[in-house]
């Protein structure tokens, strides 16, 4: 038998630096997910089950688009796309929908999701998204601290460290200055091949997944991991278009398993 080499205070620290970082992306993602969905709880947005099926496809076509013009490598939409995605965030008042509430268009087994943001209303998502991601750190920090920090070996002190040495501004990560004055327009996106639809309606937005995928595709009352698992995936566009910052994020679900 050989022993393992030991680890050099080098290599814990970037080890430690880097598992830190992978629980910060997780968080980041979860921030981001929180902050599109909690508007029925927090800012009496409303589910509008008025989004035309054309209006619906039109928008899922334009994302896709989109996302495969972006810059290699970047969310950054090339110059040549920035008219589509200017269409796509001036939606709502060309179409008269309303911003802040969730456009809902959906059959048995699928449906898309729609919301729209402008001024003050952007201003509003990007404190509640820094406000999610810190308080996660936060309290993920203490549990760790509580749990490991008696043990005190160095590569438990190390990742301590490294959690305590994150900082993660999300306007940033989502190139809000870069948007504001370099007009720049952004789309990013977050998927996932089950999500809990039961977390996503119950937890997150506060409402019954009837509401959001209607009564025949919600889970029945016993629901199995099967009856709750959706494919999700949500599409980010940013973009400042007259002086007035606008989002929209449109979300694909599809129950899992189900083909059409």
């Amino acid at each position: 038998m050989f022993d393992e080499p030991e680890e050099s205070p080098n290599e814990q620290a970037r080890d430690a630096a880097g598992r830190a970082k992978e629980k910060a992306d997780e968080f980041r993602m979860h921030a981001e997910f929180a902050a599109c969905y909690e508007a029925i709880r927090k800012f009496d947005a409303e589910i509008r089950v008025d989004l035309p099926v054309e209006l619906a496809r039109d928008l899922q076509k334009a994302l896709m688009k989109l996302e495969r013009a972006r810059i290699a490598e970047t969310p950054v939409l090339p110059a040549e796309s920035i008219e589509e995605a200017k269409r796509v965030l001036n939606i709502p008042q060309n179409k008269q929908l309303t911003t802040n509430d969730y456009h809902i268009h959906r059959r048995p087994g699928e449906t898309i999701m729609v919301r729209w943001l402008a001024g003050d209303e952007v201003e509003q998502f990007y404190e509640r998204m820094q406000a999610h991601l810190e308080a996660a750190l936060n309290h993920y920090r203490e549990e760790e601290r509580q749990a490991n920090e008696w043990k005190a070996d160095s590569a438990t002190l190390a990742y301590l460290d490294a959690l305590d040495a994150v900082k993660i501004n999300m306007a940033e990560r989502y190139l809000r200055k870069p948007i504001r004055e370099q007009n720049l327009y952004v789309l990013s996106t977050q998927s996932a091949d089950e999500l809990d639809i039961l977390h996503l309606c119950d937890y997150v937005m506060g409402v019954e997944a009837a509401r959001v995928v209607g009564q025949a595709s919600a889970p029945p009352e016993a629901p199995t991991e099967s009856d709750r698992a959706w494919y999700f995936k949500l599409f980010s566009l940013r973009g400042n278009i007259d002086g007035i910052e606008k989002m929209c994020f449109f979300t694909y679900l599809q129950k899992t398993g189900d083909e059409f």
